[in-house]
């Protein structure tokens, strides 16, 4: 049975309590879908933030804003290793447009398969000044993104402590958002579940 989601929310907070803050998952399971001739990459702007994420440029500007690595700097990190570690401290890169090529050869390898390659979408800064930077870094924070690597998409979409009302409002906009991109649009979706971390997930509808 596939419950509204304001009851599978109600049902999620009656679980047992935690001694951290539990996120909230959108699962959203795919049928008749080739991820390989039809694959989602976009980013969405949630209504609601989540949380302010930890970002990393790969810009000539030092800033407060954000924490940077100059070009003159990428010869740092030539060891694998030194590059999983950055990937594991930011949630997000970005990158002035003419650091880009260097970025790639210097941390695509790792930064690629992690799904954290600054993206012309989101993650290049065309000015490097104040502005500009607290502007992407805004935009940011309020997105995530969506992919297809398998037919299941999961998707952080809040955290325990946000009103229901608002974390609705994030499961519609992506679920939407998916829905547009789908080729056959109902017709692609098998299921669609919430959960908490540390919850079995439940089936909705919408």
């Amino acid at each position: 049975m596939n419950l509204s989601l304001e009851k599978a929310l109600e049902e999620l907070r009656k679980s047992k309590n935690r001694k951290f803050e539990q996120s909230i998952d959108l699962i959203i399971n795919l049928r008749k879908y080739d991820t390989r001739k039809n694959s989602i990459n976009t980013f969405v702007t949630l209504p609601h933030n989540i949380k302010n994420k930890k970002v990393c440029g790969f810009i000539e500007t030092k800033t407060h804003l954000i924490d940077t690595i100059p070009k003159a700097n990428f010869i740092a990190f030539k060891d694998k290793k030194d590059i999983k570690k950055l990937v594991k401290k930011y949630d997000f890169f970005i990158s002035s447009g003419a650091n880009m090529p260097a970025v790639a050869t210097a941390f695509g390898r790792v930064l690629g398969p992690a799904g954290k390659m600054p993206s012309p979408k989101l993650g290049i800064i065309l000015n490097e000044n104040e502005k500009d930077i607290q502007e992407i870094v805004n935009r940011v924070n309020n997105v995530v993104r969506v992919q297809t690597k398998e037919p299941t998409i999961k998707v952080l979409i809040g955290k325990e402590k946000m009103k229901d009302e608002q974390i609705i409002d994030n499961i519609k906009m992506v679920y939407n958002i998916v829905l547009n991109e789908l080729p056959n649009k109902k017709d692609n979706i098998k299921s669609v579940m919430v959960k908490f971390t540390m919850s079995k997930p439940i089936r909705v509808e919408l």
